[in-house]
């Protein structure tokens, strides 16, 4: 796919996802009506795909707590072969539809249900890159991590990022799970593992 530069400075209206680069650079996208429900910042969006630049062309991804979908839609965007995205309110899984229907994403695949059910029944399947960004309220990274590890779908050398409120502590990960970038934007701590070695 072609890729197309970020244009740096424009900023979405309220109440609207604006990607940010890659095919559909800088279409603006519909944000379900639900409580709590934030998509990832353009400015970290940015940041992470600079980081995965050099693997997301082709790549299987698994956007878990996928909320708008900014972080999948975002990789499709920007060259990945497939995005599973798992999200558990079901208004924000038909305004996720709506907005991959309007992009003709044919590489995404929707899946409403709680996030760490899923990871126990998809053991058939391998990502390159997860996304997991659970609400910051919920305290679900620790033992998603440990679903991840345990359930199998993450590719040798694979790539997991991570998004919490920086005033909480630091997840436990796997052993085995390595930080490669780690940076804090605003109220966001955000960073980069892979399984090792």
């Amino acid at each position: 796919m072609t890729k197309r530069p970020a244009t740096g400075n424009k900023k979405a209206p309220a109440g609207r996802l604006r990607i940010v680069a890659g095919n559909w650079r800088s279409r603006l996208l519909e944000i379900a009506d639900v409580p709590g429900l934030r998509p990832t910042s353009e400015r970290v969006r940015e940041t992470l795909f600079n980081w995965l630049a050099p693997r997301i062309e082709g790549a299987r991804c698994l956007d878990l707590f996928a909320g708008t979908g900014a972080l999948g839609l975002e990789a499709l965007s920007r060259g990945a072969t497939s995005v599973v995205f798992v999200e558990s309110s079901r208004i924000a899984v038909k305004i996720l539809e709506k907005n991959t229907r309007t992009l003709d994403a044919s590489g995404a695949a929707i899946r409403h249900g709680d996030a760490l059910e899923y990871l126990k029944t998809a053991e058939s399947a391998s990502f390159d890159v997860i996304f997991l960004d659970p609400p910051f309220s919920a305290g679900l990274l620790d033992e998603t991590c440990a679903s991840i590890e345990s359930s199998g779908v993450l590719a040798a050398g694979g790539l997991v990022y991570l998004e919490q409120d920086k005033t909480h502590p630091r997840p436990v990960m796997p052993a085995n799970w390595i930080t490669m970038k780690d940076k804090a934007a605003g109220q966001v701590r955000y960073s980069l593992v892979r399984t090792g070695p």
